[in-house]
């Protein structure tokens, strides 16, 4: 029997721009943007200290259009999804690699006012069937 394997991320944070809402060859939309996450604790001498991480984030078909119409930067957003890693050669050749989060659900939190808001929020999930890995468009073809 085959072992199985798990590869989900959930990530609450701050979009640190507005989403960059594109479209592929074949119409599909695409949006990416990067969302950071904060770490606080306290250090051996009692002093707060903090981290951001960034997290490039790509969203596909409806949920891509989805956000890109309602998310702004500084908006906190909670996102579900999967790492992924592609790699490309750079104009001198080099092989560069790039890390990101495929997001298949999201739900934008606090209210319209922006990120912290009280308020509701609205949720979306992305289709199966648009799914990249299902996608007959190649990733040289991707617009980014």
């Amino acid at each position: 029997m085959a072992t199985r394997s798990l590869n989900k991320v959930m990530l609450i944070g701050h979009l640190g721009k507005d989403p960059e809402l594109r479209y592929t060859s074949n119409g599909v939309a695409v949006a990416n943007f990067s969302i950071a996450t904060n770490e606080t604790w306290k250090d051996q001498d009692g002093n707060l200290q903090e981290r951001t991480e960034w997290h490039n984030i790509v969203m596909w078909a409806k949920l891509a259009e989805i956000a890109g119409e309602w998310l702004k930067k500084g908006k906190q957003v909670y996102l579900e999804g999967r790492i992924q890693t592609r790699s490309y050669d750079d104009k001198n050749g080099v092989k560069k690699y790039f890390t990101e989060v495929v997001a298949t659900e999201m739900i934008m939190l606090g209210g319209p006012g922006g990120a912290g808001a009280s308020g509701g929020g609205g949720s979306a999930q992305a289709s199966s069937v648009n799914e990249p890995g299902q996608q007959s468009e190649k990733e040289e073809d991707l617009p980014f």
